[in-house]
């Protein structure tokens, strides 16, 4: 197997990390779930990360966005070191994340949900007396963002409730993007969905990417991984394996590489 290599590097221009780790380590008393992990996502690709059940995928994210504390090692944000007290400090930094579990709410209609947590408050004394809420713009704001993200969905004011599994999905990760500002990370976000539906959030994603925000895409299913990765994060056994490229490295190689069957 060859090692990766890319243009950036062909020319001698380094490329720009926008979410840096560095010798990250998280222990449970005896237990090692993060043995010195490195990470690096770089502007404008599609990150996947992949690893067997235990590798330390899900518990690299929650330390990448604030949801624990690493035991020790270094976290940096375009550079600068940063220190999330917990989810809420990660989000207001401008990272938001799409977990599988779907967090939206069924019976609020489509607006309401890309708002949730963050509703638009009418102008003047209505919006900041008596809290009315602004739904003419928000309606307005989710069909623009529908939009720029090439998202087809029913009414705007249709209930959540009444979409298939796919466009749910596709009002999380679309919130998301509405208020990312330096990337979005998302778990699992297909791992339930049918063929024709995961094609539909996958295209998503690659949106969201072509609008400048890096993703770090979470997921067990290698063709999908293949199909819209720009590079492959590999874990096992709580630390990182391998970084390849899926134009130099095949589906089988990856899998060894999570195995232990094989180095890149």
């Amino acid at each position: 197997m060859s090692a990766e290599t890319t243009p950036l590097q062909a020319t001698g221009t380094k490329p720009h990390i926008v979410l840096e780790a560095r010798n990250v380590v998280k222990t449970y008393g005896h237990v090692t779930a993060l043995d010195g992990v490195d990470f690096e996502l770089r502007a404008g690709e599609i990150l996947a990360v992949v690893g067997d059940n235990g590798a330390g995928k899900s518990t690299l994210i929650k330390a990448l966005t604030g949801a624990l504390h690493p035991t020790s090692g270094e976290i940096l944000l375009d550079g600068v070191p940063i220190h999330f007290k917990g989810p809420l400090d990660a989000r207001h930094a401008g990272i938001e994340t799409v977990y599988q579990d779907l967090a939206v709410a069924p019976a609020l209609d489509i607006a309401s949900n890309l708002f949730l947590g963050r509703e638009l408050r009418a102008p003047g004394l209505l919006g900041s007396l008596f809290r009315r809420l602004d739904k003419k713009r928000m309606r307005e704001e989710a069909r623009r963002a529908m939009n720029e993200l090439k998202f087809r969905l029913p009414a705007i004011d249709n209930p959540v409730e009444s979409l298939s599994g796919g466009q749910r999905q596709g009002v999380a990760v679309a919130r998301a993007a509405l208020f990312a500002r330096k990337l979005v990370i998302m778990d699992e976000p297909t791992a339930a969905l049918g063929v024709r539906e995961t094609g539909q959030v996958l295209e998503l994603i690659r949106s969201i990417r072509d609008r400048g925000l890096p993703v770090v895409l979470i997921s067990h299913n290698m063709p999908n991984v293949f199909d819209i990765a720009d590079r492959i994060h590999i874990m096992r056994l709580g630390r990182r394996a391998a970084v390849v490229s899926p134009k130099t490295h095949t589906m089988n190689d990856v899998v060894a590489i999570m195995t232990g069957a094989a180095t890149a």
